[in-house]
């Protein structure tokens, strides 16, 4: 059991202290009990009696500081630690206490068997493909972004359609008119692309989706591309606002002629996987395939 003594536990957590607080009571215990020192970020400290709690960081140093860390929450908190954890890749064990949780995979009573499978050099840790994303306006850099599940391009008004040019490897690939496009990852293929009608893809697989969302024409379907190749997605006609997000938390208004340049990122998210399921016992699970089969 923490065979390094050095080694810092960062805590994140969703701001729920009903759902969140005994748990997180619970693994401070745990933690403190086998003198593991621990970090918290600023949702995490706020439900710590101050008596109790460590200075409270921010997600970006708390990735900057810690060796593993702890997310207590659902899939989106993960989402949030995730683009601050990429560059030291330091491994994340996800904690569900959401409604699906594709990526807290683990459940609350799984948390303590996970940790100490981890601490004793027992648990699967997973590569995750990360997205660098560009918004260019001709060759300004507007903003950029690390996105661990997708890049979506839409409109945000009501009954209009945009007009979009997209590339892939630095070749036309079509110029479409939609509510706009998914550009996502293996991991992101369970999320909005999911919803989307576009394909699910194993983890593992070194491959991004592109998924239009109710494209004009409809034998515009969803397209698997290399996880190698550059996307480039321009918005050729402002009829309204058009907004990129990435994971539906960050983003950016684009205006006609913009530019979005989408790459593998050189870094990548681990993830610690449930020592109880697998990923295809986890779509199972969570998409309830062949819950009615009766044999």
């Amino acid at each position: 059991m923490n065979p390094n003594p050095s080694l810092v536990v960062g805590i994140a957590a969703k701001p729920l202290p009903q759902q969140v607080l005994p748990l997180l009571n619970e693994l401070q215990d745990w933690l403190a009990k086998r003198r593991i020192s621990f970090l918290l970020d600023h949702e995490a400290a706020r439900m710590t009696p101050k008596a109790q709690a460590p200075p409270s960081l921010s997600r970006e140093e708390l990735a900057r500081q810690a060796d593993l860390l702890v997310v207590l929450g659902g899939d989106g908190t993960l989402l949030s630690v995730a683009r601050h954890a990429n560059r030291r890749e330091v491994p994340i064990l996800g904690v569900n206490l959401g409604s699906l949780g594709f990526l807290t995979e683990l459940g609350t009573e799984e948390m303590f068997t996970a940790l100490e499978a981890y601490f004793d050099g027992r648990t699967s840790v997973q590569k995750r493909m990360l997205l660098s994303v560009r918004l260019l306006r001709g060759d300004r850099i507007l903003a950029k972004y690390q996105c661990l599940n997708d890049v979506v391009v839409t409109k945000t008004a009501l009954a209009r359609i945009i007009h979009l040019r997209v590339g892939v490897g630095g070749t036309w690939l079509t110029d479409m008119r939609s509510d706009g496009l998914i550009v996502a990852t293996p991991t992101g293929s369970t999320a909005y692309n999911l919803s989307a009608g576009g394909p699910i893809l194993v983890p593992g697989m070194n491959g991004i989706i592109l998924t239009p969302l109710c494209p004009h024409t409809l034998t515009m379907r969803p397209l698997i591309v290399d996880g190698k190749a550059e996307i480039e997605v321009t918005l050729l006609q402002e009829s309204e606002q058009v907004y990129m997000t990435g994971d539906g938390q960050v983003g950016s208004p684009m205006q006609a002629g913009d530019r979005v340049v989408i790459r593998s990122a050189r870094h990548h998210v681990n993830l610690i996987l449930s020592p109880r399921r697998q990923f295809f016992g986890l779509l199972r699970e969570k998409l309830g395939w062949g819950s009615g089969y009766q044999g």
